[in-house]
């Protein structure tokens, strides 16, 4: 430790003589710097050649992701960045000659992989990946198949590149014999670049503004994170993050539980609102269809005259259809809807509740209609381990999960059991349900329309996405059909085909359910569970089709439609439902109030008779038009604007003037939203809170019995 400081102490002498040189002829030390600096680097070029590749990864993944050149040369990024890599970059001189290569081979790979990942991530879920999905990791094995074909790209493995330059030019040196050996100022470098780490540090952190500190610490909009903080600064909050709901108790419950009760102290224990909805299905039973990656843009979309959802389409004419709906799903996709969808709260900043916060008190949808006399279950034909859903079902009150083991596999297409027969067979044991005389509340997750969209056990879907148009043959005059290519052999085209297999099976259940006498006394419901994940390429092809090149229109061509941010986000609107004999006869209607997942609780408990202090969404019917629906990456949407937090930017949906003031107080609601309801999540609030109540009842009945 003397020695450390003894050469601290030589190089602070050094640092004060150079400066005071500097003064006195300036040219000659800056010629002399230069010599310096050029020395340093040939001296210990394998570290620079780490530093340099390393940090231009970063680059080129803010660059190939958020797509915003000005952020690719935004400073706050590139010096937090650049003060982690020279952390990392600085043991190299403290450890034995023989394995410093190694050393810096091994930081190299594993930075380089955080790249690849994150961009491979961002391709999927435009977002940046988590610490805590780790312990989601096993379910990406069950679609590994959705990895290889929709996600990974050439593009995601250019960032390998710099362990290979690494080697390269270690090997260059050791063939030339120009590997330095290590002698008695390693020390003194490995202080330099930690010096180097902190200077960089400063600069970001000196010119922090209170709105990125905030987002730093609460970590929800990942996008902006990476933007002014950089991926492995993120990473390294993330991982702090990631390890909070086992520290909860040590850290942050006071202030989370003042903003649980802040935002929660006006809220009624019981509904104080009536509507025309108010009580109208009221002890009947719910069928709840969990339609897999279903969008709401396939709903009277049409090739050659043939419907891709034809099913879907005569459902919604009977229905009460919700048109302007979105999901609110974050990493946990099809978890995370069902967690929305039945307790009205948002997923999590970090992980995904269904497996990190499994073991949370939770007012769910299934909880409340146990206790008005409902028997309550889920029928989904995968793993009951997947999503943590045979844990996590019971957490929400559901009475039982049919999984895999309750199914015959007699029929495979994609992930698993095909839809047609797992409704089959889910109607065999949805009558012996509805046989015991009591109301019922069953959740059926659909599985064949899942990411990749493609079956290898055979084509099971041979619905056409070529266009076909009849033309007269100028050569004989007659007429004759013309085929183009247009959406197939991509994504999107795979897509349709898969949507057009899901609706056939829903047909069928439809049908089914009908002939069985199942829909008597029995609302259905059916929502979307997320979008597809589709490029935004396959969407410009599809709108702006070139069939005289198989291309796309020109830009400046007047039918171009440009799908930018804001479309791409609108396009991943979702279908939401309600159809029963009432709907049918008197109450269809389409509804296009901008609505969330977060607002189906409350509008069927309004319905249904059951009500959630503690959730976030409004019934629609009440709040009418004036709604808003919050993103967990701090995007929102009502009926006049589409925000997006990362580009601090809005798309105006209406011909209306938009004041700041708007924009300001409903990105004031969205944050405060989320944060009250991952401290709820994380901590245990409403556990909490309903302990306190209950302890204060008692206390105020022990005194009542004492007087």
């Amino acid at each position: 430790m003397k020695k450390v400081q003894k050469q601290v102490k030589e190089f602070q002498k050094q640092l004060i003589k150079f400066f005071k040189d500097f003064k006195k002829n300036p040219k000659k030390q800056f010629t002399t710097l230069i010599t310096w600096m050029k020395e340093i680097v040939k001296n210990n070029l394998l570290f620079f050649v780490f530093v340099i590749s390393v940090l231009f990864n970063t680059v080129l993944l803010r660059y190939f992701t958020i797509h915003m050149v000005e952020n690719v040369f935004f400073y706050k990024p590139f010096f937090a960045d650049l003060a982690v890599i020279l952390v990392v970059g600085a043991f190299s001189f403290l450890v034995k000659e023989k394995h410093q290569f190694a050393y810096l081979l091994v930081s190299s790979i594993i930075l380089s992989l955080i790249c690849v990942i994150n961009s491979c991530y961002y391709t999927f879920y435009t977002s940046f990946s988590s610490i805590s999905l780790l312990a989601t990791s096993r379910y990406v094995v069950a679609v590994g198949d959705a990895i290889v074909e929709n996600v990974l790209r050439i593009q995601d493995l250019l960032y390998l590149w710099s362990p290979i330059a690494l080697i390269y030019v270690y090997y260059k040196l050791k063939k030339k014999k120009k590997l330095k050996r290590r002698n008695i100022r390693d020390q003194r470098k490995f202080l330099a670049v930690l010096g180097g780490a902190i200077v960089s540090a400063a600069i970001v952190i000196l010119t922090l503004t209170t709105l990125e500190i905030g987002r730093f610490a609460k970590q929800w909009n990942r996008e902006y994170i990476v933007m002014r903080f950089g991926i492995y600064t993120y990473h390294l909050n993330d991982l702090v993050k990631s390890i909070e709901p086992q520290i909860t108790t040590l850290f942050g419950y006071d202030e989370a539980m003042k903003r649980f009760q802040d935002y929660y102290q006006d809220v009624p224990e019981e509904q104080d609102w009536k509507n025309r909805y108010t009580g109208i299905f009221e002890g009947k039973n719910i069928i709840s269809i969990h339609a897999e990656s279903m969008q709401n843009f396939l709903i009277g979309l049409k090739f050659n005259g043939e419907e891709v959802t034809p099913n879907l389409n005569k459902l919604v004419k009977k229905s009460i259809y919700f048109s302007n709906f979105y999901s609110q799903v974050s990493v946990g996709t099809s978890s995370d809807s069902e967690f929305t969808l039945n307790t009205s709260l948002m997923p999590t900043n970090n992980g995904t509740a269904f497996v990190s916060y499994f073991n949370r008190e939770y007012v769910a949808i299934p909880k409340l209609l146990k206790e008005k006399g409902y028997y309550t279950f889920a029928m989904h034909a995968n793993n009951g381990s997947f999503w943590n859903r045979d844990v996590m079902h019971k957490s929400l009150g559901y009475d039982r999960l049919y999984s895999k083991s309750d199914y015959t596999i007699d029929e495979v297409v994609g992930l698993g059991l095909s839809d047609k027969s797992f409704f089959r067979q889910s109607v065999d044991y949805l009558k012996e349900i509805a046989g015991r005389g009591e109301p019922y509340y069953g959740t059926f997750i659909m599985l064949s329309n899942h990411t990749p969209f493609s079956d290898k056990n055979g084509d099971y879907s041979d619905f056409d996405v070529t266009l076909k148009e009849t033309v007269v043959n100028p050569e004989t005059g007659r007429e004759e059909e013309v085929t183009y290519p247009y959406m197939e052999g991509t994504k999107l085209g795979k897509y349709f085909k898969s949507a057009h297999y899901a609706d056939e099976a829903l047909g069928e259940f439809l049908a089914a359910l009908e002939e069985n006498d199942l829909m008597k006394n029995t609302v259905l419901i059916l929502y979307g569970d997320h979008d597809g994940r589709l490029p935004k390429a396959d969407y410009t092809r599809l709108y702006n089709y070139d069939k005289e090149t198989d291309g796309v229109l020109d830009k400046d061509d007047p039918a171009y439609i440009n799908i930018d941010t804001y479309q791409y986000d609108i396009l991943r609107k979702v279908p939401f439902l309600i159809y029963s004999d009432e709907t049918e006869s008197k109450l269809h209607k389409e509804v296009d109030t901008v609505m969330g997942m977060y607002d189906v609780m409350p509008t069927l408990g309004n319905m249904f008779g059951f009500y959630n202090k503690y959730q976030l969404g409004k019934d629609i019917f009440q709040v009418k038009d004036d709604n808003i629906v919050v993103f967990p990456n701090g995007n929102w949407v009502t009926n006049k604007v589409f925000y997006n937090a990362q580009k601090a930017a809005y798309l105006t949906l209406k011909d209306s003037e938009i004041k700041e003031e708007y924009i300001s107080e409903c990105s004031d609601y969205a944050e405060k939203l989320l944060n009250v309801s991952n401290s709820l999540i994380v901590f245990d609030l409403i556990k909490k809170e309903e302990e306190q109540k209950m302890n204060s009842d008692d206390y105020i009945e022990e005194r009542v019995i004492n007087e």
